[in-house]
Order: structure tokens, then C-alpha cells, then sequence
């Protein structure tokens, strides 16, 4: 059984994967903004090219989203001039160690990429092996260098490979593991006790370090009462559909106002209200320019769950909550209610909970909503390579 699921190679779970969309390491972030607004995708990757050698040597050099760029919009040297700021290089916002991603071969193995993930990648970089003709290169290689958005490097598309396209693919050859899948996420030891987590009431601007952290880890920021129960959460799966006028509610709101802002489908038009009064009080007058927030925009906040659990037409880059095309609509967009689960919860309970709401973790609480933990597709992925290296094991003995 474990040779029959360690004989796949990443190109089968890359199988029908769409090609990478990407910007060049030079680009300015107002750049990688606009590629992110105009693209499907909520990430973008950042390539560096030399074209100047006789052979392309391309290298993924990093990914960007949306919070990354509102996430830097916050800091306070770039709040009193965000147009400014859009103008830095987007290399400001790629982390120094470049383990987050990590490029492979098509017929790396899985156990190889679980390793990698485990060693703290991201993504996967995989080349997508798809033959062009001669021909067919030569057009391809001319679109993509008209377009500072192109997916051909060093004559291949490549597309990404995550934690949950493994998880993905564990749950579909989930009755290879019995009885593992059935013990609870408390017997297995797999829940993390260290979490990042906000007061309700504590400013929001307070939070962007944990946000930007969470967005590295793949996890969220818990939002708690006093007593530690559990309120909502900060997610960067729920921010990525945002646009960069969320910057504007971080600097001025509370945890608990933000909760509002970003759980009904676009802000309330009092919480705009409240946004703009804060900006004039604070004297932040070029973001209240840059991010001018208009309500008539907004969906309705008295929209019902199934009215906005999708993202509609594309909005205007002004304000909104959705700068996605429709197209994108097969994306679910969450809420800022936290996705929960108890520790007696099984693991494949809780992978099918994280699958379905598409984010890498679960948070666990106890029975009065206090946060016990979080568990995480990482930690899921510790557990099956050691059972698969248990199984192997068995079956040379």
C-alpha cells in the first residue's frame, strides 16, 4: 500500500494545474497591486530573469499577495504616503529566506516534497510538461514579453504545489491509512498550543506583525475575549480577497470594529464613517485619498450567507471587498468566523473541515469556546509521512 501511494511523482498531482501568472523581480509594488487585481489568482509569483546570458536562467525568487501589500501599506513609515510606498521595489516584501519556495523536478517524489514542505516551503515550484512546437514557443515567448504578467520561463509553465493539493491527495487514498483516520487530533499529539491571538478590543494595527507571521505559517490570528474564548479570527486566506483599502481599517480600528469591516461581504457604512473620521483625527490625509472608500460599492451588509459565500462581478479598484472576476467565483470566500473543532475531533473530520473551507488549519477549542490550540496542514503532514514510513518499513520486514 505505502509503495502504491510513494510511486507518485509531484507532475501527478499537478495534473490539469493552470499555468503560473508572474511578475519580474523589478516590477514596483503598484505593479504587482494591478497584476493582482487584474489576475484570477490571489497570489502572484516573482521571478528573476537573466536575459542578457546566451541561455534564460529563471528563477522564482518568491510569491505576493494581497496582504503581503496591505501588510506593508501598515507599517507606520508608509501610512502618511501610500502612493509613495506603492512605488517601492516589490523585493521589500519578499522575506529574506527564500525556503518558502522551492523549486522541484516533475518526478520529484512525494516523500521528497512532504519533506520540503515540512522543512517550511509553501509552494512547490513544478514545470508543467506540456510540449510546445517550435513554433508554438516562439508565439507563446512573444506574448509573455509583451505582458509584464507572463507564465513562460526558461521555455517551461510552471504551476504551484501546496500543502493542500497533499492533503488532497492523502484524503482521496484515505482508507490506505485505516485505523489512523479515525483517532482523534488529541491522540495523535498533533495540536499546536502556541498560537497568535488579539484582544477584542486591542487596536488592530497592533496585529499586522502576527498577520504578516500567520501569512508565513499558513495559519490565522485568533481574535479572544478576556477570558480567552474564542471571538473570530484575523485570517490571510480571508484578506487575500480584500483590496489594499483594508489597509486604511487596520491603521484605525479595533480587532472587534475590523471583525465587522471584513464579515459582511464589504464594511457597513457607519464602519466607513469611523474609518474616515480616524484618518482625519490622525491626520492621515494621503491614505484617506489614496483608499477613499465609497459604501455604494460595498454588497450590502444584510446580505444573507448564501448571497455573499462567492465573489461577484469584478468591483471597482477603489473599494470593495472583491477585485476578482467572476470567473473566480469557484474560489470560496470566508467569513471571519473561525473554523473550529474539538480535541476528541478525528483527523479526518477535521481534514475534510479545512479542505472544505479551503485554509491550512482548524482551530481547536474546549466546550466553553475557550482556544485550546490550532491544528495545521503541516501538522497533518507529519503524522502521515511518519505512518507511511512505518508501513514501509513493515513492508521490507
Amino acid at each position: 500500500m505505502a509503495a502504491h501511494l510513494l510511486a507518485h511523482e509531484v507532475a501527478d498531482l499537478c495534473l490539469g494545474k493552470p499555468p503560473l501568472r508572474s511578475l519580474s523581480v523589478s516590477s514596483t509594488i503598484g505593479e504587482t497591486l494591478a497584476s493582482l487585481k487584474s489576475c484570477e489568482e490571489n497570489c502572484i509569483s516573482v521571478w528573476d530573469c537573466d536575459h542578457f546570458k546566451n541561455v534564460d536562467e529563471c528563477i522564482c525568487v518568491g510569491k505576493i499577495c494581497m496582504v503581503d501589500i496591505i501588510c506593508f501599506l501598515c507599517r507606520n513609515e508608509n501610512v502618511n504616503s501610500p502612493s509613495l510606498a506603492l512605488k517601492s521595489p516589490v523585493t521589500v516584501l519578499l522575506p529574506k529566506d527564500s525556503v518558502l519556495v522551492r523549486h522541484v523536478q516533475p518526478s520529484t517524489s512525494l516523500l521528497e516534497a512532504i519533506d520540503l514542505i515540512l522543512q517550511g516551503a509553501q509552494n512547490l515550484v513544478v514545470p508543467i510538461e506540456t510540449r510546445f512546437s517550435g513554433s508554438s514557443r516562439r508565439k507563446l515567448l512573444q506574448k509573455s514579453s509583451s505582458t509584464r504578467s507572463c507564465t513562460l520561463h526558461n521555455g517551461h509553465e510552471f504551476c504551484w504545489l501546496t500543502q493542500e493539493d497533499v492533503i488532497r491527495y492523502f484524503l482521496s487514498s484515505i482508507g490506505f491509512f485505516s485505523p489512523l483516520p479515525t483517532a482523534s487530533i488529541d491522540a495523535l499529539g498533533i495540536i499546536s498550543t502556541e498560537f497568535l491571538s488579539i484582544r477584542y478590543h486591542s487596536s488592530a494595527s497592533s496585529a499586522t506583525e502576527s498577520i504578516s507571521r500567520s501569512l508565513v505559517d499558513q495559519t490565522s490570528v485568533a481574535i479572544v475575549d478576556d477570558d480567552g474564548v474564542l471571538i473570530g479570527e484575523i485570517s490571510p486566506f480571508t484578506l487575500a480577497y480584500c483590496g489594499e483599502t483594508l489597509a486604511s481599517a487596520i491603521t484605525t480600528l479595533t480587532a472587534g470594529e475590523l471583525l465587522a469591516y471584513i464579515d459582511c461581504g464589504g464594511p457597513p457604512e457607519d464602519i466607513v464613517r469611523v474609518v474616515k473620521e480616524r484618518l482625519k483625527e490622525r491626520n492621515l490625509e494621503g491614505m484617506l485619498e489614496e483608499f477613499e472608500i465609497d459604501p455604494s460599492d460595498i454588497s450590502n451588509s444584510s446580505l444573507s450567507d448564501e448571497e455573499f459565500s462567492y465573489p461577484t462581478s469584478s468591483r471597482s479598484s477603489s473599494g470593495g471587498r472583491y477585485h476578482k472576476s467572476s470567473s473566480y467565483s469557484a474560489r470560496m470566500v470566508r467569513r471571519a468566523e473561525a473554523i473550529v473543532c474539538y480535541p476528541g475531533s478525528s483527523l479526518v473530520a477535521v481534514m475534510v473541515q479545512a479542505i472544505a473551507h479551503r485554509v491550512n488549519y482548524v482551530w481547536v477549542i474546549e466546550e466553553d469556546c475557550r482556544v485550546l490550540g490550532i491544528v495545521t496542514f503541516a501538522n497533518m503532514l507529519e503524522v502521515f509521512r511518519d505512518q507511511l514510513e512505518s508501513m514501509m518499513l513493515g513492508h521490507f520486514d
